[in-house]
């Protein structure tokens, strides 16, 4: 077993967020359908803290890698919205959980500027950088379950003015930098993430809400998520590799944030009906995703693969 716990990768924690994203996505289906979502993600949640205790060296050594330092953000992102799953068994601890999380991402947005940010070389950057910065928004999205929207509106704001900066930093490293190497390379697919992430924080924690605001949100998440959908297909084709993560939470987000802008207008009395196929079809699509993934690396966990 040791062994097995040996082979679990940080972006692990990626999936992990991924499985707890699906959940919500799928809690109008299905309670238990979300309470499955919630068992797997707490399942990887025990496997990335068994790593961390077991072998504390290799964690430490892979956070000087900017790529791995910045899906670690995913860890603390999947605690935020795991929180949420728990609260009704363990009440006030899952508020500390909440609060802890939101910590520790701020602890991780210091660390990473310091570290990558400050002496910043075009090349190292990858689409990973989201994670980091915009990855606060969680807070946003799950403010509400303890009246926090306060913290929440706060988040959103910062998720979406770090956004703008990282989406012109981002695409002029693809730009001008073509050469990625093969393990990186899934990592393209994380762009349909930040915006629709917005989409979800704003619908959830501000108010009051402006329609053409989101509709413009809705509108460039909808062109990124088609270009990160045309990347995944294409890097679906690669072998396996850890960053195959990106393939989980940017899709079932843009599925949350499309089922959340067809709730908005609907609750603002201007529904957009043509949205429900949308919807269902991002749906499938992240669900297809997220389980595909999770068996592979299931698959190069316990496989041997």
């Amino acid at each position: 077993m040791r062994d097995k716990i040996k082979k679990v990768p940080i972006p692990l924690c990626g999936v992990m967020l991924g499985l707890a994203t699906l959940g919500n996505l799928l809690q109008s289906y299905s309670e238990g359908v979300r309470y499955v979502c919630g068992i797997a993600a707490a399942f990887l949640l025990l496997l990335i803290l068994l790593k961390l205790i077991m072998f504390p060296q290799m964690i430490k050594e892979d956070l000087k890698n900017p790529i791995m330092a910045s899906v670690a953000g995913t860890f603390p992102m999947a605690l935020m919205l795991l929180s949420t799953y728990v609260k009704p068994f363990i009440g006030t601890a899952a508020f500390v959980i909440w609060i802890a999380a939101i910590a520790l991402h701020i602890v991780l947005i210091i660390w990473f500027t310091a570290k990558f940010i400050v002496n910043l070389k075009l090349p190292k950057v990858f689409a990973s950088y989201y994670i980091v910065y915009v990855g606060i928004a969680v807070a946003a999205v799950t403010a509400p379950a303890y009246n926090q929207t306060g913290i929440g509106t706060a988040a959103f704001w910062f998720g979406l003015v770090t956004l703008v900066i990282l989406l012109v930093l981002v695409t002029t490293r693809y730009v001008k930098c073509r050469e990625v190497p093969e393990p990186a390379k899934p990592l393209i697919c994380i762009y349909a993430a930040p915006m629709s992430l917005c989409i979800a924080g704003y619908v959830q924690s501000v108010t009051p809400k402006s329609r053409s605001f989101l509709l413009a949100m809705f509108a460039v998440a909808s062109v990124l998520y088609i270009f990160s959908l045309v990347q995944a297909v294409k890097c679906l084709q690669l072998k396996f590799y850890p960053s195959y993560a990106s393939f989980t939470f940017p899709f079932a987000i843009s599925a949350v944030a499309a089922k959340q802008t067809m709730a908005c207008c609907a609750n603002m009395g201007q529904p957009l009906p043509w949205l429900q196929t949308v919807v269902l079809i991002e749906t499938i699509i992240a669900v297809v995703l997220v389980v595909y993934t999770f068996i592979r690396f299931m698959g190069f966990i316990f496989g041997g693969k």
